[in-house]
């Protein structure tokens, strides 16, 4: 099983410390990861495995939200982000 993690806002040193430190305490194994500057603005999308995650994907998503709290987090299961882009 896998999730979609997104991160926006004012970028600022150590965003993907923190978001990977926090993926790797809840047991989520980051697969794949891109990320953008632009001007002073950070974007990141990352593929994580949550087969073998420690909590839920809301438990997830709040950890993040408290380790990153000027940014804009969205945790969603693979499944669901196919459904949402699917034609």
């Amino acid at each position: 099983m896998k999730a979609v993690v997104t991160v926006i806002g004012k970028d600022m040193v150590g965003i993907l410390a923190k978001v990977s430190t926090t993926c790797a305490e809840a047991n989520a194994n980051v697969i794949e990861v891109t990320q953008s500057v632009l001007q002073e603005y950070f974007c990141m999308v990352m593929l994580i495995d949550i087969t073998q995650m420690n909590c839920d994907i809301e438990g997830l998503r709040n950890r993040l939200e408290e380790n990153v709290p000027s940014m804009t987090v969205h945790v969603m299961h693979e499944d669901i982000f196919n459904s949402m882009h699917r034609i």
